[in-house]
């Protein structure tokens, strides 16, 4: 079961998150047909978007990561309800294994931006953005919290990908720094970071987000325990709005065409038929608009 913790450390100093998220990934994977690279680049960003918006009570929250990497594109969705979604604009990029690891950096690319964007359900939606600083995710998103939004993190995200392509193991922690917290709890939280596994690890042994979070903080309170699902948001209502918002000179290009529009979703490649008839009544809802 796909889940998020959040807890703090009942003597420290700290917000502490922790994921695990495989069968997330491998329903991304399994949607999409991604490669191995695709979907441990993927998953670092599912992992992340599910820390992000654990702490959610309403809304969403949309990572957005461009990098110059052949991968292109690695967009992944949270809302406040548990519900996950991700996509990559080149799912089938294969990449060689480098020191027994996927070079998830290479694909992603290390020049390009990294953006965070909050629907809280208020009037404005908040949107800030960083530099990549390596294209590993979990170190740019760090950056991005401490940097943009001016919190010190320590972001650990891994997916761990099998011979055969699928989800070993998917998950990641965040910890974040409160302003109470002193220089001897951040010095000894820094030491014990420096000799902690890899996530993967630690998640292919069966180790649990709460038991990797212990092995941090010895004494920690759960305040929130979220359940995980993969779920897309798309519909046939969503996919004419899209339609709409193209304008007024692509939709004649449709009609002209003579034929219906079919529109795949990128998340889980749902397929979309809107009827010639109904592309003509779209365009007189958006000339009536005016």
């Amino acid at each position: 079961m796909a889940y998020v913790i959040k807890a703090i450390p009942v003597d420290k100093n700290f917000r502490i998150f922790a994921v695990e998220c495989k069968d997330i990934v491998e329903t991304a994977r399994k949607l999409q047909g991604l490669s191995p690279i695709a979907s441990a680049a993927l998953g670092r960003a599912l992992a992340g978007i599910a820390l992000l918006s654990a702490d959610l009570k309403t809304g969403k929250i949309l990572l957005q990561i461009n990098g110059n990497g052949p991968l292109g594109e690695i967009l992944a969705e949270g809302n406040y309800k548990g519900e996950l979604r991700g996509t990559v604009r080149n799912p089938n990029v294969y990449l060689e294994i480098k020191d027994k690891k996927l070079p998830v950096g290479e694909a992603v690319g290390r020049n390009g931006f990294i953006s965070v964007i909050k629907d809280l359900g208020l009037k404005e939606v908040y949107q800030s953005s960083t530099k990549l600083i390596s294209g590993e995710i979990a170190e740019d998103l760090a950056y991005y919290l401490t940097v943009s939004e001016q919190i010190p993190s320590a972001v650990s995200l891994g997916v761990l990908v099998g011979t055969d392509g699928k989800i070993l193991a998917a998950g990641g922690f965040l910890i974040q720094k409160l302003p109470e917290a002193k220089n001897k709890e951040i010095t000894e939280l820094e030491e014990k970071l420096k000799k902690i596994p890899p996530i993967t690890n630690l998640l292919s042994q069966g180790k649990t987000p709460e038991e990797i979070l212990t092995m941090l903080f010895p004494n920690i309170k759960i305040l929130e325990k979220r359940k995980l699902k993969y779920k897309c948001t798309c519909s046939q209502k969503r996919v004419e709005n899209m339609l709409i918002a193209l304008g007024e000179g692509e939709l004649k290009e449709f009609i002209e065409k003579k034929e219906p529009v079919e529109v795949t979703c990128n998340f889980c490649r749902r397929k979309y038929i809107v009827p010639l008839e109904r592309v003509k009544e779209l365009l007189k809802e958006l000339k009536s608009e005016r």
